[in-house]
Parts: structure tokens; C-alpha cells; sequence
């Protein structure tokens, strides 16, 4: 699928805050879940994703915040952005420094926009691999009422990382009692065996947020096989397409469930 074919159904606009710009793109009616995607980029099977949950009667908002907006993925490129990323760019946090990544900012307020936008009862997130942890830290913005976390990968580095996730202790604080007050919940998915989560960061998400967190947790036989990858990517590359009834495509519809239910569409 070219670049532009993938999105050629998207509305693109450059959306700023805090004197940082990117392109979302933006399809569908009703409230809005924003989908963010994961390394290497927006790529055609995230934008697969998005556009399930548009026809599921929301409208979504896709930011593009590194990569190739529409790119497929492939090693080369995997490797290129992962680097450019984590190496140089300083609007990601990829240590275990108990602190969410600046780019965060900018995310609150595309879903303060988005749910004046939209209206509805508030917006859905979805962050995977290296934006998975955005979701959580995302819900100090109160119009964010659907968090998920897909596979979160980050931190990356730091001596604590297999038992933290990238956002504060005062942002962890702040989403405890919206969880309570407001009767919200928190999704997160993975894979078992999944290189990039170890068991520990489930088990601390679990430990924080009880029974306000619902673990969605895959067996590796359940993945799309023939990828050349590891099992990893729940919603995207991993995502059993030709198994309507199996794992992954229960998982999929259960976010989209979950988006609807909360956001009132």
C-alpha cells in the first residue's frame, strides 16, 4: 500500500500547541478516540485500526509523531526511526525516571480539542508499543475517559525498568482517583513473552490500579505467525485478521467496545 493510498480517506491537519506541530489525520463522526501509533510509525495496519473504529461510529484522530505517515514497515526502516528516536529527539522519554514524555503535553491538548470537536462524554486513547504508556499519563487531561495501553514498551533504558511505565508518580496519583471518582477503568494488552514488556510491568500495573485495570493477556499462539517478529503488536501487525473468533480479534473489538461504551458513542 503506497503512502498516500493509505490515508487518502483522512483529513489532514497540523495541529499546534506549546510551539510544537505534527499532522493528525482525522475520519469518521461521534466522539472522538485518538490512535496513536506505534514504532515505526502511522503505518498502514495502525490506520487499519483506525479506520474500524471510525466505522464503529466515532471519529478518530491519528497524529503522526515520528515516522512516515503511511509508510509500511519494514527492518530498515523499523531501525532507522527507532534510533532517530530514541537517540535524538527529546520530546520522548525513553528512561525509567519516573516522568511521562514532553511530547504528553501536546497529546492533552489534541484531546481537549478533539472532545470539543466531537462532543460525547469524553475520548478514547490508545497508545501501542512506544506511545503505549502516552495513554496513561494522557488521563490528567480530564476529557480523556477510555485510556489503553497496547503493549507498552517504555521505559526502555534505566536499572527500574521492567517494573515502571513512563509517567510520574503524580500522574499515577491523579489517574488512581479519576479511576474512583469518576467510575473509569483502564485497558492494557500484550502478549506473553513479549520481549519488549516484561511480566513485571503488567504485574506493577495490576498492583497499582486492582480492579480498575483490565488486563487483556495473549498467548503467543494466538498472534499472526509468519511476521519474522516476535509477538508484539496486538492491534496491528499481530492482529489474526483470518480468525474472526480468535484472541486477537476479540481484543480488538473489545477496545472498540470499550471506546464506545465510555465515550457515548
Amino acid at each position: 500500500m503506497a503512502d498516500a493510498e493509505a490515508l487518502k480517506d483522512y483529513t489532514r491537519i497540523d495541529y499546534k500547541f506549546g510551539g510544537k506541530t505534527y499532522p493528525v489525520y482525522r475520519k469518521g463522526s461521534g466522539p472522538a478516540a485518538i490512535i496513536i501509533h506505534e514504532m515505526p510509525g502511522l503505518h498502514p495496519l495502525v490506520i487499519r485500526f483506525a479506520d474500524r473504529v471510525a466505522a464503529a461510529g466515532m471519529t478518530v484522530y491519528c497524529p503522526s509523531l515520528f515516522g512516515v505517515a503511511g509508510k509500511p514497515v519494514d527492518m530498515p526502516y523499523a531501525l532507522t526511526t527507532m534510533i532517530g528516536t530514541i537517540c535524538v529527539r527529546r520530546e520522548f522519554n525513553v528512561w525509567a525516571n519516573y516522568k511521562s514524555s514532553p511530547v504528553v503535553d501536546w497529546l492533552r491538548a489534541l484531546a481537549r480539542q478533539a472532545h470539543e470537536d466531537c462532543g460525547g462524554k469524553g475520548v478514547g486513547v490508545v497508545g501501542m508499543c512506544f506511545t503505549g504508556g502516552f495513554a496513561l499519563a494522557m488521563m490528567t487531561e480530564p476529557a480523556v475517559v477510555a485510556p489503553v495501553l497496547s503493549q507498552p514498551s517504555n521505559p526502555v533504558f534505566g536499572k527500574d525498568k521492567k517494573g515502571a511505565i513512563d509517567a510520574s508518580p503524580d500522574e499515577i496519583a491523579c489517574v488512581k482517583k479519576r479511576l474512583v471518582d469518576e467510575d473509569l477503568t483502564l485497558m492494557g494488552l500484550r502478549f506473553y513473552g513479549d520481549p519488549f514488556i516484561d511480566d513485571e510491568r503488567f504485574a506493577m500495573l495490576k498492583r497499582t490500579f486492582g480492579e480498575r485495570f483490565e488486563a487483556i493477556e495473549l498467548q503467543p499462539e494466538d498472534a499472526r505467525q509468519g511476521t519474522g517478529m516476535k509477538p508484539h503488536s496486538v492491534l496491528t501487525i499481530h492482529l489474526d485478521d483470518d480468525d474472526p473468533d480468535g484472541p486477537t480479534k476479540k481484543a480488538e473489538r473489545r477496545v472498540i467496545e470499550f471506546f464506545k461504551a465510555r465515550t457515548g458513542a
